[in-house]
């Protein structure tokens, strides 16, 4: 595929209120800090903000009373068809949940997607001649071949999975102002995304027998009668996995590597570790850099019944049923309460200093994938000799909206 990174994201968002958005993620950390400070669960109207770490798990724990608010747009998605991602915890989420892992194995990262990673990352970094683009030369192209394959969903004819995904992720996660151009785009790529897997559920029944990918291994188990795997399931299975999972990595690795480029410590500490094939070593600086910048700074949560967060304290507050909550992740990370000297770079920190993907219900299907494979996405660029940014603008990190965009790098 040859995509570029202008075809995978939407043209920037540009005026007075581009301005003002990015003053506020640059400001972001410090009003945080000063929010966990003096008011950490902070009310705007019928909007609750919460940024301490005890809190947002609190959150996080009360699912009961403090939802998720996919719905909607995942029937947009979806097409009506229930998935366990908008889903309370019932026993057609369990089921769904673990069906997906009969056929999404943990077994497989070792034997097969951790390999295969050091397998992409070392062909592009070798051909890109000692200066390559992160976001989409090497991340985006990287996830989208290996997740392809491993899932049995490759391009649909004419057109490209990395902008469909990318579309559907956006409008899922970050549409807060639902946008109607990006709402006709998706009212487009949804049916078709649907129509093309179901197309290959029927190619693949026909055939009877192919690759020991995701999708072979759910016709496989239809044909067994496992409950969970009619087509309906499979496909929205199928669709929510690579729209929830391949836009991510295209995300937070470039994140991190920004956040390694500005602590030359840091990034030697990583190509060090890297040299020496500590993946341990190597996640440890890569999940400690992307604590600096992550995917998801923060969610979002809606009050289905009146709940309290932080009870039994001095902050306890009642969020009335109806209310919308802000749980920032971000912030959670940087709280000195339950993260010890947040502001210094440490890449030996205990894994629950950490809230990377989410926690309890609904922390990320796909975490052990995760926190496996993205590190090892730059591991082949970071054990490259005198690895450094491009010279001049090209060598920092460019957003457009919440998506990286692009950042070049030079090496020997």
């Amino acid at each position: 595929m040859s995509t570029a990174p202008a075809d995978v994201l939407r043209p920037a968002a540009g005026g007075l209120k581009a301005t003002i958005m990015a003053w506020v993620m640059e400001h972001l950390p410090l009003g945080f800090r000063i929010l966990r400070a003096v008011s950490p669960i902070a009310r705007f109207g019928n909007t609750y903000l919460v940024t301490r770490s005890d809190d947002v798990r609190d959150v996080f724990l009360n699912d009961a009373a403090f939802r998720v608010p996919y719905r909607a747009k995942l029937d947009v998605i979806m097409g009506g068809q229930p998935f366990f991602l908008g889903m309370d915890d019932t026993p057609v989420y369990r089921r769904d949940t673990e069906a997906l892992r009969k056929v999404v194995r943990i077994s497989d990262i070792p034997q097969r997607l951790a390999p295969e990673v050091e397998r992409l990352g070392q062909q592009i970094v070798a051909g890109a001649n000692g200066s390559l683009e992160v976001v989409d030369q090497l991340v985006r192209r990287l996830t989208f071949e290996l997740y392809s394959g491993y899932l049995g969903v490759p391009d649909p004819p004419g057109e490209s999975l990395r902008v469909w995904a990318t579309r559907l992720f956006e409008f899922q996660f970050a549409d807060i102002g639902n946008d109607p151009s990006l709402r006709a785009e998706v009212d487009v790529m949804a049916p078709a995304l649907r129509k093309h897997i179901q197309n290959l559920i029927d190619a693949r029944r026909a055939a009877g027998q192919g690759p020991d990918d995701v999708l072979g291994r759910c016709v496989n188990m239809q044909a067994q009668g496992v409950d969970g795997f009619s087509d309906d399931q499979i496909r929205s299975s199928l669709t929510g996995l690579i729209f929830g999972g391949p836009p991510q990595p295209p995300m937070g690795v470039p994140q991190a590597l920004e956040q390694l480029l500005r602590r030359p410590e840091a990034l030697a500490g990583a190509q060090q570790a890297a040299r020496d094939g500590n993946d341990a070593s190597l996640a440890g600086y890569f999940f400690e850099a992307l604590r600096f910048d992550p995917v998801a700074p923060i969610l979002s949560r809606v009050a289905s019944k009146t709940g309290t967060i932080a009870a039994g304290t001095s902050r306890a507050t009642e969020v009335p049923q109806g209310a919308n909550l802000y749980i920032a992740l971000s912030s959670a990370m940087m709280d000195e309460r339950r993260v010890p000297d947040p502001q210094t770079f440490n890449p030996q920190r205990a894994p629950d200093e950490y809230i990377h993907f989410g926690h309890a219900l609904h922390q990320c299907f796909g975490i052990h994938l995760n926190k496996a494979l993205l590190p090892l996405m730059l591991k082949a660029l970071l054990q490259q000799k005198n690895l450094r940014r491009a010279p001049g603008a090209k060598g920092k990190l460019h957003k457009r909206g919440i998506f990286p965009e692009a950042l070049h790098v030079n090496y020997d």
